[in-house]
């Protein structure tokens, strides 16, 4: 995005004046991530998840928080898992972020096999037992029964905390939304930066309709996914509303994208960086053209120069008109005699 260098006057690499980074949401299947720049003097006493990164000879100074388990995935299942806990003889549970009429089966291995779910098996768990959702299409409920997946009142209040009690300070300037942000706002028709509004309007819309008529609004059907995407729309509002606490100004400061310049946005960009930041350099990553010191130097060295031949001019052209004037006054005075 050109935030890191741009080429000067003398076409050289330098670091570009005022431009601002752009933070990183990144949503996946495991785990979340947030990742923006910091001030040193708001980053308060928790320094714990603040990273110093160095790149093309400038350091920034950066919050980075990994939320394990909290992927749209692994979410989901813990969200499954939730609602079938406290029954022990029934096998259909009502899922109010599954469209009307629509209906699956999971083995419990499904839902309870994995880790992030193993703390919520019931004590009657057999992996080859089925279990059968059926969706009820209500948003409200929906939006209501995702929030149990986040501990809010972990943070008592706390501005500089997300949830679960994690230390995080305010989010600042601009940000980046991909992978599970972008494809989940991509089938509501939505990219770039949108309102809040649009973004809930959208998920009440898609979340209200029956099963039969998705195909009809997906830009691209699949069985897996469309069954889900009123539960990642629920599940992104409270992880950036309630978790990261974007309000209605700063969310219109997140830009949906899958691509940046062509480029694919992903983790693997960020891991190169990561590893080039621990290559020990013997000399600075970018040699500017000049010292800022230097420069002024050269530059008041120059001004004067160019003041003292100013100067010199105007002297000469005075004196040169004032030789004039006495050799005209010689003339006149031979003339009259």
């Amino acid at each position: 995005m050109g935030n890191f260098l741009e080429k000067s006057l003398w076409h050289m690499w330098v670091h570009p004046n005022g431009k601002e980074t752009t933070g990183a949401l990144d949503l996946g299947g495991a785990s979340t991530q947030i990742s923006f720049a910091v001030e040193e003097k708001n980053v308060g006493l928790n320094t714990s998840d603040i990273v110093k990164v160095s790149l093309y000879g400038y350091e920034y100074t950066l919050y980075t928080q990994s939320f394990q388990c909290y992927g749209r995935n692994e979410a989901e299942k813990r969200f499954l898992a939730i609602l079938v806990q406290n029954y022990t003889t029934e096998t259909t549970f009502a899922n109010p972020c599954y469209p009307r009429n629509y209906k699956t089966a999971f083995t419990e291995a499904h839902v309870f096999g994995s880790l992030c779910t193993e703390d919520l098996r019931p004590e009657s768990y057999d992996p080859n037992n089925s279990i059968t959702f059926e969706g009820t299409g209500d948003p409200s409920l929906c939006r209501e029964k995702v929030a149990s997946l986040f501990n809010f009142s972990a943070c008592h209040d706390q501005e500089a905390c997300s949830f679960n009690g994690v230390y995080q300070p305010k989010v600042k300037g601009s940000f980046v939304a991909f992978a599970g942000f972008y494809y989940t706002a991509s089938a509501f028709n939505l990219s770039g930066s949108f309102s809040l509004h649009t973004f809930n309007s959208s998920t009440w819309n898609f979340c209200s309709q029956n099963w039969g008529k998705l195909p009809l609004l997906l830009p691209r059907f699949d069985e897996e996914y469309a069954r889900s995407y009123c539960f990642s729309a629920h599940y992104i509002y409270h992880l950036l509303v309630n978790g990261y606490k974007f309000t209605e100004k700063t969310w219109l400061q997140i830009h949906f994208k899958k691509e940046v310049g062509n480029s694919s946005i992903a983790w693997s960009l960020g891991y190169m960086l990561s590893l080039t930041n621990q290559i020990p350099a013997e000399s600075p990553l970018i040699r500017l053209p000049i010292k800022p010191s230097a420069f002024m130097g050269t530059l008041a060295f120059f001004a004067a120069v160019a003041l003292l031949c100013l100067t010199y001019l105007v002297y000469l052209c005075v004196s040169s008109r004032n030789q004039r004037r006495s050799q005209h006054a010689l003339d006149n005075t031979l003339d009259s005699e």
